[in-house]
């Protein structure tokens, strides 16, 4: 099987960018007329000195990105008419880890006294959306194995704050909360029509 290139045509001819040739053409005759005009004297046609080279470059480069301003390239960017975030903070070597946490929501990387900070406010939530009674006790042994765990632990760090949980307490608060009634959507009764 043939592999297709993006850069040729089917019959394997160059594809090109006719707006950046566009761009080139008006660029080298805008340089063409900017040196016969420069001293009055003609030049001969050889390339420009290196100064030169780059303002016409310059002017190419500039065209392009009126060209693709004009499209809308531009359009719609993630930050349009916010401030640059960082700008004016002090410099942080590990500024590119701290975006890459909180644009990718990693989470489990805390000291693991602040992470079972974090876990013990959610566990009645979490416990609640269990169903079995033995895995209600299976997490929450789990849970107050990590805190005794992160207690033995010599690495440093924030104390460990996080109390243990009493298991048979924590069981029969989980029963009382699956015994209430939860509070549903309130469907009220349908209408006969008139014409019925």
């Amino acid at each position: 099987m043939r592999e297709i290139d993006p850069t040729s045509d089917p019959d394997g001819a160059p594809v090109r960018d006719v707006s950046l040739d566009v761009a080139r053409y008006v660029a080298d005759r805008d340089a063409e007329r900017d040196r016969a005009e420069g001293d009055g004297e003609e030049r001969p046609a050889g390339p420009a000195p290196m100064a030169g080279r780059m303002q016409f470059r310059a002017a190419w480069v500039d065209r392009v990105v009126d060209q693709a301003i004009a499209r809308g390239e531009f359009d719609n960017l993630p930050l349009a008419g916010k401030p640059i975030p960082g700008i004016g903070a002090r410099h942080d070597p590990d500024w590119w880890l701290k975006a890459l946490i909180e644009r990718e929501q990693i989470s489990g990387v805390l000291p693991e006294a602040i992470q079972l900070r974090k876990d013990d406010a959610v566990l009645d939530e979490r416990l609640d959306g269990l169903r079995d009674e033995a895995r209600v006790r299976e997490v929450l042994d789990e849970f107050n194995a990590r805190i005794v765990a992160a207690r033995r632990q010599l690495m440093g760090g924030p104390p460990v704050v996080t109390p243990l949980r009493d298991v048979e307490r924590e069981v029969s608060a989980w029963r009382a909360r699956r015994a209430e009634p939860q509070p549903g959507p309130v469907v009220e009764p349908r209408r006969r029509s008139w014409w019925r």
